[in-house]
């Protein structure tokens, strides 16, 4: 996600080799098949309440107060202070992950670059893009990682293998969706470790969806089944469920990050860019929106991925400014935020390199 256009070209030529030498078996880095498929299975079981209600109640959290700015509590991936934390509307850290003594034998958990609710609420699938892994971090009073797939540090493109996976989302199927960028295609990976299913292919990185993508860095699930995939080099490609393409806009940047379906079918986009742009588009292509400002405090730097979160707010990562914001769609202003400017740090109240969020409400 984080990535010039030659320095991709060449990672993807490394990244073939990598995948060449690394053999076709599933990563040996994680859990058994065995606890992969209890995992996975269970993951989607029916639930009468919201994944968010599930997910404060494994949480631990206590309902907001009526008069909260926020309609919910933020799920941040924290990504060089090596943790996802859950920050309240009043600014505190109420969760943490890993905690001491997390981890399980042989795992680890470097740069977790984006973190999402699975659709029951009960676990957060978590890509770690410079680590090459994506993983499902069960909630609970111990929580703990309960899938992986990927080998640590090495990257590549055979089965088993990812180079910089980004935007990993457990489907409702049970399927687990992940942007690969590297190497240029969108997997869906089963809970025995197997690729289901792919758009685009290792070695062909250019812009003709859905038969090659370039450099895709977002593949954000749609209510009909389909996907929203963000291309590096400025596209964004909307695909029904049958993976047959809908439609293809070009963004005002070259470099779209993580792009959201609106309820209206209009897309929110990050612009990777400095001074950064969040933008709203029409599947027309026609820009709608803009929020960004040149310089000041509500500048951003380099956001990588902007959602809507209710009530005219949309929450973004700021992720070189070192802070996640929420900008009041009416009013074009920062409202909230949770980090300090330019100012990385691990201590509370500070991010570095914020790259992923969530709403928990």
């Amino acid at each position: 996600m984080r990535w010039t256009l030659p320095s991709l070209a060449l990672l993807a030529a490394l990244g073939a080799v990598a995948g060449g030498c690394g053999g076709g078996s599933a990563t040996s880095d994680g859990p058994s098949t065995g606890a992969s498929t209890s995992t996975a299975s269970s993951e989607n079981s029916s639930t009468p309440e919201s994944p968010g209600e599930v997910a404060r109640q494994r949480l631990g959290l206590p309902p907001l107060p009526a008069n909260s700015l926020l309609p919910g509590y933020l799920l941040i991936a924290d990504r060089d202070n090596n943790r996802i934390i859950v920050v309240s509307p009043d600014k505190r850290i109420v969760w943490r992950f890993p905690p001491a003594g997390g981890l399980g034998q042989g795992q680890s958990f470097a740069g977790p670059d984006d973190a999402f609710l699975t659709p029951n609420g009960r676990s957060i699938i978590t890509n770690e893009e410079f680590a090459d892994t994506i993983a499902i971090i069960r909630l609970g009073q111990r929580p703990r990682i309960s899938f992986e797939y990927g080998h640590a540090g090495s990257p590549g493109s055979a089965p088993g293998y990812l180079s910089h996976p980004d935007d990993a989302y457990l489907l409702p199927n049970g399927l687990i969706s992940v942007a690969d960028i590297i190497n240029c295609r969108v997997l869906f990976i089963d809970r025995h470790h197997r690729v289901a299913r792919s758009i685009g292919r290792s070695g062909d990185c250019s812009h003709d969806p859905p038969s090659s993508l370039l450099q895709p860095n977002g593949d954000t699930p749609t209510p009909d089944g389909g996907v929203l995939i963000t291309e590096i080099g400025g596209w964004v490609d909307r695909l029904d469920r049958k993976g047959d393409l809908m439609w293809s806009i070009h963004t005002p940047t070259g470099y779209p990050s993580d792009a959201q379906l609106l309820p209206n079918g209009d897309v929110l986009v990050a612009g990777f860019d400095t001074p950064g742009h969040i933008y709203v588009i029409t599947p027309q292509g026609r820009v709608i929106w803009t929020y960004g400002p040149d310089t000041g405090a509500g500048a951003l730097d380099r956001p990588s991925l902007a959602v809507p979160i209710g009530n005219h707010l949309i929450a973004a990562t700021d992720d070189y400014g070192q802070r996640v914001v929420v900008i009041d769609k009416r009013t074009k202003r920062i409202v909230w935020q949770y980090g300090h400017l330019d100012q990385p740090g691990s201590a509370s109240g500070f991010l570095n390199k914020p790259d992923g969020l969530d709403l928990i409400k």
